[in-house]
């Protein structure tokens, strides 16, 4: 019988990456807010490996803490190994990655939604979604319990009807043998919302008592302190190794005499995985030049001693995947301790969402993470920040925040997902963000903190310890601009013996010298340089001064994008009616209901002609509307 459990500004449904965020992003800007989950003993669950960041992650974790999210403090917080990654290449794809205790990493933020104001965190399975007049009015668990919402964000991960698959062996759960949520996804379809299924999967488990650590090749952590968050509060880090081996010919021969019992080639399973994270088979089979494959042991917290096998994620049989792994160097010994599976799940395909992650079937209800067919913990916890934000904003009836390409990480990740047909799990990478040298990790606070301010979510503490920043930085530019170093014979040996050019008669600018590819802060010291900017600041201020001209060149671009992100479409447009526009192109806009002309311009299959027939179509609405 259904009864009344109490009102809330905003509930969350999963309390994974995404609801965490959601759920403190509402909280946290006054509403009253309800996160509810399958299990209380798994929030922010990994159920894949227990690290966060690498390329184009690194960046979008720095953007959630710059707008006053929790992820990148949490991961500081749980992290036992830090690695800046291409450190070797350009600054736009260094990023950080972490290694973090998987346990640890959930207390941890099951404590802070717990001591959050305004937050209340139950364990309710949800059954149904009530809307009445086109907004949503409840969600109802299935004991029940009627929970009314003024907003509702579903954030429900990879637990819709899922079922893992193991061999030939499927059965109902979903990650972690957790149960599935079975009935939000026929609430959801009963709704008019289309559902599509996509796979997913992770490696076996191992003990790390049964590796031969000496066939291995050991990756320590940074020796410098490395953390995510702007205002980290880890101050000292004991970090320990993960360990590199490799397949080679025998594994791959055990996994090719094993196709006949592998479901993605059996054809047991059916649904589309993540490309750019295949499983052991798929890469075998794929890519059968390879004479081998990476594998990385990766510990999973400091008290346990199960170990993680990166790159070895499989579906094939128990047996296949123990004799897999006794095939690999170090690893002939080695004891399972969790069969690595795959993962079937519903999803809804993003072209039902506006840019702010609310639907647009049903107004005040937002959807965030794999529910929208993206994977990964951090493309999880960006949406789900900006949805919380969003339905707080919802419900105090202001405008969304909206993130443009130009700004993040964030805003390329939403774009893609409303403009773009998602085939395939969505994973962020460098490759999808045309500016990127704009959007690195070491600049997200200046991107946006002061939006996350104007929004509320950056208190006074952390937005004085980004005004400290972004003044070291200014004061930083001033002064290796006005330096200059006099030419003495000190200097001039000086720069002979780091091979650099000699310096103009009149002197050189630290600036200048700092343009010069092989000419760093350590270098200036060793040329003289007695007094220098703040450590804190210096590797911004290199690239800022070695990217000058390239910085400015993508700026004016993004100026010139931006004045297409301006002109905005009508909601109400029937393109149909619209002469000149070709049909493919009519139909892709009338499904996808692109906000502006820059996001029109982004649709398969819209060409620049079309854009050409928007814009007279744009000027005639707009001298034809009331005065």
């Amino acid at each position: 019988m259904e009864y009344g459990a109490g009102r809330y500004d905003v509930v969350v449904i999963g309390a994974g990456h995404a609801g965490c965020e959601a759920a403190l992003a509402a909280a946290r800007l006054g509403l009253s807010t309800l996160v509810v989950t399958l299990n209380l003993d798994n929030v922010a669950l990994m159920p894949c490996n227990p690290a966060m960041g690498g390329p184009a992650k690194g960046q979008l974790l720095a953007e959630v803490d710059a707008l006053g999210g929790e992820a990148a403090v949490n991961t500081d917080r749980a992290a036992i190994q830090m690695r800046l990654l291409n450190t070797g290449k350009g600054p736009a794809v260094r990023a950080l990655r972490a290694q973090t205790d998987r346990r640890l990493y959930m207390s941890l933020m099951k404590n802070v939604l717990e001591k959050q104001e305004n937050l209340h965190l139950q364990q309710v399975v949800v059954d149904r979604i009530e809307v009445g007049r086109g907004a949503v009015r409840a969600v109802v668990g299935s004991c029940g319990a009627r929970f009314d919402a003024g907003a509702v964000v579903v954030a429900t991960g990879t637990y819709l009807n899922s079922r893992i698959i193991i061999g030939d062996l499927a059965y109902s759960g979903a990650p972690g043998n957790q149960m599935p949520a079975k009935r939000l996804g026929e609430s959801l379809r009963s709704l008019g919302f289309s559902l599509d299924r996509f796979k997913t999967g992770t490696p076996p488990r191992v003990h790390r008592q049964s590796v031969d650590f000496s066939r291995l090749k050991e990756q320590r952590g940074d020796a410098e302190l490395r953390n995510f968050s702007f205002i980290s509060p880890v101050k000292q880090r004991e970090q320990v190794s993960c360990w590199l081996t490799h397949t080679g010919e025998d594994t791959h021969r055990i996994i090719r005499d094993n196709l006949d019992r592998a479901p993605l080639f059996t054809g047991f399973i059916r649904s589309a995985g993540p490309r750019y994270c295949p499983s052991i088979e798929t890469k075998v089979v794929r890519f059968a030049d390879k004479s081998s494959h990476q594998v990385f042991l990766e510990p999973e917290g400091l008290e346990t001693l199960e170990m993680y096998v990166q790159g070895l994620a499989t579906s094939l049989p128990g047996d296949v995947q123990l004799a897999v792994l006794r095939s690999i160097p170090g690893l002939a010994k080695v004891r399972l301790m969790r069969t690595g599976y795959a993962i079937e799940y519903d999803y809804v395909p993003s072209f039902q969402l506006k840019d702010s992650l609310e639907t647009r079937a049903v107004d005040g209800l937002f959807l965030a993470g794999q529910i929208n067919g993206t994977s990964g913990y951090e493309e999880a916890a960006a949406q789900g920040l900006v949805a919380g934000i969003n339905a707080a904003r919802y419900v105090k009836n202001e405008p969304p925040l909206k993130l443009a390409r130009s700004d993040g990480y964030i805003g390329v990740l939403i774009d893609d997902l409303v403009t773009k047909t998602i085939e395939e799990p969505y994973r962020m990478m460098t490759s999808r963000a045309e500016h990127r040298l704009l959007l690195r990790q070491d600049n997200a606070d200046f991107r946006l903190t002061e939006k996350g301010r104007a929004i509320g979510l950056v208190d006074d503490g952390r937005y004085r310890s980004f005004q400290a920043r972004r003044q070291g930085l200014d004061d930083g530019l001033r002064f290796v601009k006005r330096t200059l170093l006099p030419v003495t014979a000190e200097l001039l040996a000086g720069m002979q013996a780091i091979n650099t050019a000699p310096p103009p008669a009149q002197g050189i600018t630290l600036a200048a010298l700092l343009r010069r590819p092989e000419i760093t802060f350590r270098e200036l010291v060793f040329l003289g340089a007695s007094e220098l900017p703040s450590p804190e600041v210096r590797p911004l201020l290199e690239t800022e001064i070695k990217y000058e001209g390239y910085i400015k060149r993508q700026s004016l671009q993004v100026e010139k994008l931006l004045r297409l992100e301006g002109r905005l479409l009508p909601p109400d447009i029937d393109y149909a009616s619209i002469r000149g526009l070709c049909s493919e192109a009519g139909e892709k806009l009338a499904r996808m209901r692109p906000a502006s002309l820059g996001q029109a311009s982004r649709i398969a299959g819209v060409s620049p002609a079309d854009i050409a027939v928007l814009l007279v179509y744009l000027e005639k609405w707009r001298r034809s509307a009331p005065a």
